[in-house]
């Protein structure tokens, strides 16, 4: 990766994009200094223009920002970094900089929470119990919930039609899981299909 500091005054733009819902988190600026530290560490730290020194993102607060991906623009002045939050983004309270929690990739979020419950064994967990009950009633509980959404896709509450759904995508999320497959590899599939 040849990144050109030296356009802006060593200075280069770096997005900070949530890696499981793809929210954009903030907005801040890297030197040199920075970006090496960040590879290195695997935590994203910024050059402060107002403190004019390098600034890891959570060193006060304790909200990381979790490296998982860095891509640079196709004029190499600008870096992407995909990240996972440890905790709220925005020095106001809010989880990014641009506002709340967005919908739009929750999928990707429960399906790490659900990997945590399983790798982790959290013994609590309804998630965990079922995994551990192994992968005929995995995939028997799948196909109850998807009888369940029919039934009610006949009927017109929707509101329950509604919850089947959501009880149908977790289960599936746990036998994925269980199958060593993601909600990716599953994307794949159905982005290859020419329908």
């Amino acid at each position: 990766m040849k990144i050109d500091f030296n356009k802006n005054n060593g200075l280069v733009p770096v997005i900070i994009q949530d890696s499981r819902t793809f929210q954009v988190l903030m907005l801040g600026y890297m030197n040199e200094e920075a970006f090496e530290k960040t590879e290195k560490e695997g935590v994203v730290t910024f050059f402060s223009r107002s403190k004019n020194r390098l600034w890891t993102k959570g060193e006060e607060s304790g909200h990381f920002l979790k490296v998982e991906n860095i891509s640079i623009d196709c004029d190499q002045d600008t870096i992407l970094i995909k990240a996972v939050p440890t905790d709220t983004v925005c020095h106001t309270g809010s989880f990014s900089c641009f506002g709340e929690k967005e919908t739009k990739g929750f999928l990707y979020e429960l399906e790490a929470k659900i990997g945590e419950r399983i790798d982790h064994k959290a013994e609590d967990s309804y998630t965990y119990s079922l995994y551990q009950r192994g992968i005929n009633k995995m995939a028997q509980k799948v196909g109850e919930e998807a009888v369940e959404l029919v039934i009610e896709a006949k009927d017109s509450n929707d509101n329950l039609f509604k919850n089947e759904a959501a009880d149908l995508l977790y289960h599936i999320l746990i036998l994925l899981k269980a199958k060593g497959f993601t909600l990716e590899d599953i994307e794949g599939v159905l982005r290859n299909r020419d329908r």
